[in-house]
Order: structure tokens, then sequence, then C-alpha cells
């Protein structure tokens, strides 16, 4: 069992930035992959970050290119989210997740464990 605390969430007028952070315990937090969501009202649960065990490799999709960045530090057993240049669009629960095996994911179906999430809102 992983058990994930999100932190970092607030209020943003747009252009501006933010970082989240995500806090794991319980299990060996290097042999997890890891990956940030995020769920506005009234859509589906959408992938925004993905990064390795390692934290070699990342995986974003095109709608947070260039503006957000995930990192991990597993002596720290954290997951990070540094969002910049944030948007109205960006409003919405943000959730960090974690997953067995190797590779990266964008699909909520491949991930075993979730935070409570975390609320982000970008004022236009």
């Amino acid at each position: 069992q992983v058990q994930l605390v999100e932190s970092g969430g607030g209020l943003v007028q747009a252009g501006g930035s933010l970082r989240l952070s995500c806090a794991a315990s319980g299990r060996t937090f290097s042999n997890y992959g890891m990956g940030w969501f995020r769920q506005a009202p009234g859509k589906e649960r959408e992938s925004v970050a993905a990064i390795s065990r390692s934290g070699i490799t990342t995986y974003y999709p095109d709608s947070v290119k260039g503006r957000f960045t995930i990192a991990r530090d597993n002596a720290k057993n954290t997951v990070y989210l540094q969002m910049n240049s944030l948007k109205p669009e960006d409003t919405a629960v943000y959730y960090c997740a974690a997953r067995l095996g190797t590779g990266l994911s964008g699909l909520p179906g491949a991930y075993n464990y979730w935070g409570q999430g975390t609320q982000v809102s970008v004022s236009s």
C-alpha cells in the first residue's frame, strides 16, 4: 500500500505559477512510476505529466507541454509538478498517482494508488 498526499494548490492569476508536491509513504517510492492528473467539473480525469521510476523519462500531453514540469526526489519520497504560465482552463482538482511497472502511462487505469487531490484555480 502506498499513501499519497498532495499539497501546494491554490488560487493564482492567469500567467502565474504554482508548484504542487506529492509526498509518498508506505512502500519503496523508487519502485513506482508517478503521474499527475487533473479533473475539472463535468470532465474526465486527464493526464498532465508522468515520470519514470528513475526520474529520467517524462511525458506531457500537448495541452501542458512547455508549461508544466514533473520531477521527483526519491530520497525525499516526493514528486513535484511545476506549473508555469497558468491559464483559466488549467483550473481543476489535481491528483498524483503511483503505478507499479516500467514505462510511462497517461492512462488513469494504469495507476494503482491515488492521492486525495488539491484544488488549483486560475483566474482570468
